[in-house]
């Protein structure tokens, strides 16, 4: 798809399926809006928890415009991948970062020119960030956006006691007692080990993934892939101190800093509501991209 092509599109229409790759018990389907340019950059959207891919399609949209390759997928149990959570199905954060590389393994075998680029929102942020220490120079560029560390002493004020700490404990607490995680007020339905790990991070501020031997906290200090980290107006659930927390560790990557706001937008932006006003968002990525490639 060229890019002129993407104003006729309907934003609302399903990107057309790049390929499907196995994750357990799921099937994830792969969707990519591409470019005729087969080195144009990819850029691997990586979704915030209980958000279903379709939701950003009006920033993919927009990346399309500004020439990139947009790579999308629902992670398990969301979206287009059944089943949903419920009890006896098992995943955590170890397995989001083992699927985020299979895609990649994917982008790579069918646009072996293309530079990579993972765009992160949220829990995403978190998996692309991961992803990235676990697996060096296996991309060109991280960009974290609305995103943060979940540790309680990564909050200011209160709070740090009734969101990080006690919302997040409940919630690993209840997952545990039904199975899974119904959803109730955050997160859609997801599974206890999601939830675990999460609750996990958040009480201890470490990086102690459920099915991986690998010291995530060592390895976020090794990582020199560039990141773009933006924080947005309005955010709550990831503030700036949030996302500091985030990157403390990776003091040898060369990092760009953002920060959203409604004027940047043209709109009402929070964490979620950004990527109805994306344009402008969009357009930081490309210059960013431009910038690491050296264009």
């Amino acid at each position: 798809m060229r890019v002129d092509e993407v104003t006729t599109r309907k934003v609302d229409a399903p990107a057309p399926v790049l390929g499907v790759v196995p994750a357990g018990q799921y099937r994830i389907k792969v969707r990519a809006v591409q470019q005729d340019d087969p080195s144009a950059p990819v850029a691997v959207l990586a979704p915030a928890m209980g958000v279903p891919a379709g939701y950003y399609r009006p920033f993919v949209a927009e990346l399309h415009r500004l020439g990139m390759t947009v790579v999308s997928f629902d992670v398990r149990g969301q979206g287009e991948n059944k089943p949903r959570a419920r009890r006896g199905v098992h995943f955590g954060y170890q397995d989001f970062v083992h699927d985020l590389d299979a895609v990649l393994d994917l982008v790579e075998s069918v646009l072996p020119q293309a530079p990579r680029f993972v765009l992160g929102h949220s829990l995403g942020g978190q998996i692309a960030l991961l992803h990235t220490a676990a697996n060096p120079g296996r991309i060109q560029g991280a960009a974290l956006i609305a995103t943060g560390s979940v540790w309680y002493r990564g909050y200011p004020g209160l709070a740090k006691y009734y969101y990080s700490l006690l919302g997040t404990q409940t919630i690993a607490l209840a997952s545990r007692v039904l199975g899974h995680w119904p959803g109730y007020v955050f997160g859609g339905r997801q599974a206890t080990g999601l939830m675990r790990d999460w609750a996990r991070q958040a009480r201890t501020g470490r990086w102690r993934l459920t099915g991986s031997d690998l010291d995530y906290d060592a390895a976020l200090a090794e990582v020199t892939t560039p990141l773009l980290t933006v924080t947005v107006d309005n955010d709550e659930l990831a503030p700036t101190t949030a996302m500091e927390d985030l990157v403390k560790h990776s003091t040898r990557a060369q990092r760009t800093s953002r920060h959203y706001t409604s004027d940047d937008a043209g709109g009402p932006v929070d964490h979620f509501r950004w990527t109805r006003h994306s344009a402008g968002m969009a357009s930081w990525i490309q210059e960013w991209v431009d910038r690491v490639l050296g264009r």
